[in-house]
Order: structure tokens, then C-alpha cells, then sequence
């Protein structure tokens, strides 16, 4: 899928520095990666992006797992959009 690999990387990098500022840098990324793909991959990959968030949220603590469930929140209403 164009842009998932990127778009997980940058969010797992987010997500370990947990940085509030960083959110709307965050969301970008998933805009970016859903203007890139085929209609017909988008879910699938919000839905990878969304387990790889959870994953990082079990092991996270503090502004980290903040950061994890606003990531999570936000691909949440953009499968809800599709």
C-alpha cells in the first residue's frame, strides 16, 4: 500500500515521544497516507495503523499512551467516514 510504511513508522516515532504538539503532525500522516492509497485499501490499512497504535498503547505509559488512544481515536472516526 503507497504510504503505510511511512505513515507507521512516523506514528510509532510520535507515539514513543508522546509529544502533544506532535498530534496534528500525526493526523497529517494519516490524511497523507489516505490521499495515497487506492479506495479499496484504505481500510484495510487504517486497520493496520490502528493495531500497530493498540500494540504501542499496551506497552506505553503516561503521554505515550496518551498519544496512542488520540492516534487511535482518530483513525477510529476515519474508518466511520469510509
Amino acid at each position: 500500500m503507497p504510504g503505510l510504511a511511512e505513515c507507521q513508522s512516523l506514528l510509532r516515532l510520535l507515539i514513543a515521544r508522546g509529544d502533544p504538539k506532535a498530534i496534528p503532525l500525526a493526523k497529517g500522516a494519516i490524511d497523507q497516507f489516505l490521499s495515497t492509497a487506492p479506495v479499496s485499501a484504505r481500510g484495510r490499512g487504517l486497520r493496520v495503523l490502528q493495531r500497530d497504535a493498540l500494540d504501542q498503547h499496551d506497552v506505553a505509559v503516561g503521554v505515550q499512551r496518551s498519544f496512542a488512544e488520540t492516534v487511535d481515536a482518530y483513525i477510529e472516526r476515519k474508518l466511520a467516514e469510509a
